[in-house]
């Protein structure tokens, strides 16, 4: 069994060295568990005795070797192999590291084996007073609201000590206060700081500093402490009323003052800050409170005199003012102070000034008709002096104002004139301004001279020809009919009908009937443009010109002629919306007319490359076709659109009617048969005649497949079999548009329309001719 000697050590440093064994018995082990204690910061010359370990198989020959590993083994604790003393060779700080953990054999010296299996045990470091308390997070800086009662709560300081709490008194803390007596105290085991006088008073002391201390060992002699410092501010609550310095107050104020501006100002005192500061002015009961109102200043908290009226020497020469001054924050624990308001007198003395001429109206509005003759009156304006002497005023216009002058005033009487006929169509108002002034003042004292806007208005006479309304081109479509409305035109007149414009059109008198257009007024101001014949060519005529007179309702009445182009276009139908395809094409594309030349040019050239390049295929291409008796059709080219249906002279019409007839002409038309040699049947198969009435189609066809299949005269590849017979007897008749009637279907063809351009041509043949299509 090995033994561990543990050494119990006091706080007391005359106790080390003495060594308490604590020996524990473990059966089926050799090794008794236990821990060792060793006090930190050791100061002595020597290395420190920690314990003693001791195996029984340990004769006390030497001949048992222990050995120490683990945690500083080595460098901060060594063992004796032979007695098995530990020692610390070096101070050790628990504040760095609290404990160690080592292991521990003993080994046969002789042969090095394991006497006893390897142990673990702990070192622990022993806690002295080392440390200090300390705060922290300070100093600090807190507040508190004067006037506050005795124990309110100002901040609370917490210290903290780096000392083993478990051990002992060294973190045992306790608080106490060095400087700020006798207005605060502190707490000692809970560190809030706390009011310790009534009634501290902002205005008499604001700031204050408090230093506390934290000492540890429970405040016992002998322990450490630390201190902090704690800056507390007192907070403002209205507790001071507002005060003005003196009871009476003069002000001097100039009857020339202008409304809405200041003329003086007054400020009531108060001791407090911020919003318990501010103050609210107001004049009560009081003969000049119509005159004259009060608003506080907010960053001075002055009270702001300003004139509500006109001031006037001659009528009153004084005013009284009381005015009060209001705390708008009261704190309702302070009413005992009493109100928070106080008030003052304000004697306003009004100053006699020399003052501009007054006019009677503030502004004129006159009126004069249009081309009235020079010196026409338009009206007059007046003004007069407002001191008591009643000075004579004369007037006159402000010819800093640019334009032409129009207008000129009577410099004594102050009526004003025209200078020029006036049109109401170029200007119909007119503003001026007429001022006015005492009579030698102007412009040795232009401050009295005033001023007053005069507008002039232009009455009109019917002095101008009405127009039509547009100057634009009128588009006629191709396919308009006779009674068609082409377009509704509405006239403009420069003059102003009270009543609204009214007027009336016609075609010139002195002119021949139109046979193309004719005008007709509807009667609402506006006329409609009818055509009057069928077709319209833009080829034959592409620009006609219609005069109209036009009538206005003015007293005289004026007339006016204009002529209007219309323009032929072809038309494509959208809806009841139609658009001149020239101009649709030429608007949608946007291209210039030089973009335009250089595109057609380059069409003409393509198209001469095509023409040259077909003309010299034909004059290479060999014909199949041998014979000018065929019964099939021929391909013939046309160099331009061919005359239709009635052209018969590209291919024989008979041979379509008389199959039976064809029957003498069997030959192969696509190949050379003189230049072949023959075997089996003969080359030429004849087929029975067939009288015309029993044939139909079916038959015919299958009749020739038979004979195409066993002429053996046939080239090795397929060829075009051409059979024009349509077939005889059907019931349905033939399909051929050959000799057909030309009766009218009543099929409608106004689908027609929306096929595009490309259609027109076909929508217009097959059209209802009665359709009436407005423009």
């Amino acid at each position: 069994v090995l033994v561990w000697v543990t050494l119990l050590r006091s706080m007391n440093q005359t106790l080390q060295g003495r060594i308490s064994h604590q020996v524990h018995h473990r059966p089926k082990r050799g090794w008794i568990w236990n821990q060792f204690f060793v006090l930190e910061e050791h100061m002595g010359p020597d290395a420190q005795y920690v314990g003693k370990l001791h195996s029984n198989s340990d004769k006390g020959d030497g001949s048992v070797r222990y050995i120490l590993s683990g945690e500083g083994a080595g460098t901060i604790f060594i063992i004796d192999e032979v007695t098995g003393d530990i020692h610390a060779t070096k101070s050790l700080d628990r504040e760095r590291k609290t404990h160690y953990v080592l292991h521990a054999q003993a080994l046969d010296r002789n042969t090095e084996e394991a006497l006893e299996p390897k142990s673990e045990f702990i070192i622990k470091v022993q806690d002295i007073n080392d440390n200090a308390p300390k705060f922290p997070d300070g100093p600090f800086v807190a507040s508190v609201p004067e006037m506050s009662e005795v124990g309110t709560s100002v901040l609370q300081v917490t210290a903290t000590d780096a000392d083993d709490p478990t051990y002992g008194n060294s973190a045992r803390i306790v608080y106490s206060i060095l400087q700020g007596q006798p207005y605060f105290s502190v707490d000692p085991k809970t560190g809030i700081i706390r009011t310790a006088l009534a009634n501290m008073d902002r205005e008499a002391r604001e700031h204050y500093t408090v230093v506390i201390q934290a000492k540890d060992m429970a405040g016992q002699v002998g322990g450490l402490s630390g201190s902090t410092t704690i800056n507390i501010t007192l907070t403002d609550v209205n507790d001071n009323p507002p005060k003005f310095p003196q009871k009476n107050y003069q002000l001097y104020v100039p009857e020339s003052a202008q409304v809405g501006k200041p003329v003086g100002k007054i400020k009531a005192n108060d001791e407090d800050l911020g919003v318990n500061a501010d103050i609210r002015y107001s004049i009560i009961i009081s003969e000049g409170a119509n005159m004259f109102s009060i608003s506080a200043d907010r960053d001075t908290r002055e009270g702001i005199i300003s004139l509500k009226k006109p001031l006037n020497f001659e009528r009153k020469k004084t005013y009284t003012l009381n005015i009060e001054g209001v705390n708008t924050h009261v704190d309702p624990r302070f009413s005992y102070l009493g109100s928070f308001k106080d008030t003052a007198t304000l004697k306003i003395t009004v100053g006699d000034v020399d003052e501009a001429p007054v006019f009677s109206m503030d502004y004129y509005i006159m009126d004069v008709y249009e081309n009235s003759p020079s010196g026409t009156e338009v009206g007059a304006v007046t003004a007069r002096d407002p001191d008591s002497r009643n000075s004579h005023v004369r007037y006159f216009l402000d010819r800093k104002e640019e334009g032409i002058n129009y207008f000129r005033v009577d410099e004594y009487s102050g009526v004003i004139y025209t200078t020029l006929p006036l049109d109401r169509e170029d200007m119909p108002w007119h503003n001026i301004t007429v001022m006015a002034s005492e009579v030698g003042r102007y412009p040795d004292n232009p401050s009295l001279l005033s001023h007053v806007p005069v507008t002039v208005q232009v009455l009109d006479v019917n002095d101008n020809p009405p127009e039509i309304a547009t100057d634009e081109e009128v588009i006629v479509c191709e396919s308009s009919r006779p009674g068609q409305v082409i377009q509704t035109v509405t006239a403009v007149d420069k003059d102003d009908f009270a009543n609204g414009q009214r007027f009336s059109f016609a075609s010139p008198s002195q002119l021949p009937v139109n046979p193309n257009f004719t005008l007709k007024d509807n009667e609402d101001s506006t006329a409609s443009i009818i055509a009057r014949r069928r077709r319209f060519n833009h080829l034959t005529q592409e620009l006609y010109e219609l005069p109209i007179v036009v009538w206005d309702g003015g007293e005289p009445s004026l007339s006016g002629t204009s002529t209007l182009t219309l323009r032929v276009c072809p038309c494509q139908r959208h809806g009841r919306i139609r658009m001149c395809q020239g101009e649709a094409f030429l608007s949608s594309a946007g291209l210039s007319t030089g973009a335009l030349i250089a595109i057609l040019l380059c069409i003409v050239i393509l198209l001469a490359i095509v023409v040259l390049f077909i003309t010299l295929r034909r004059s290479k291409k060999e014909p199949l076709i041998i014979s000018e008796e065929d019964i099939r059709e021929n391909v013939v080219t046309y160099d331009d659109e061919g005359g239709g249906e009635e052209d018969t002279e590209a291919f024989d019409i008979i041979a379509l009617r008389n199959p039976a007839a064809a029957e003498e002409l069997k030959f192969r038309r696509d190949i050379r048969p003189e230049g072949r040699k023959h075997c089996g049947p003969p080359r030429i198969h004849r087929s029975p005649s067939v009288e015309l009435d029993e044939v139909d189609v079916h038959q015919f066809i299958k009749q020739k497949l038979v004979e195409a299949d066993m002429d053996t005269s046939v080239p090795p590849y397929d060829s075009l079999q051409t059979y024009a017979y349509e077939g005889q007897g059907s019931p349905t008749g033939s399909i051929s548009p050959l000799d057909s009637p030309g009766t009218h279907s009543e099929q409608d063809f106004n689908y027609l329309d929306n096929w595009g351009p490309q259609f027109q041509k076909l929508a217009e043949l097959y059209g209802d001719p009665e359709s009436d299509v407005t423009t």
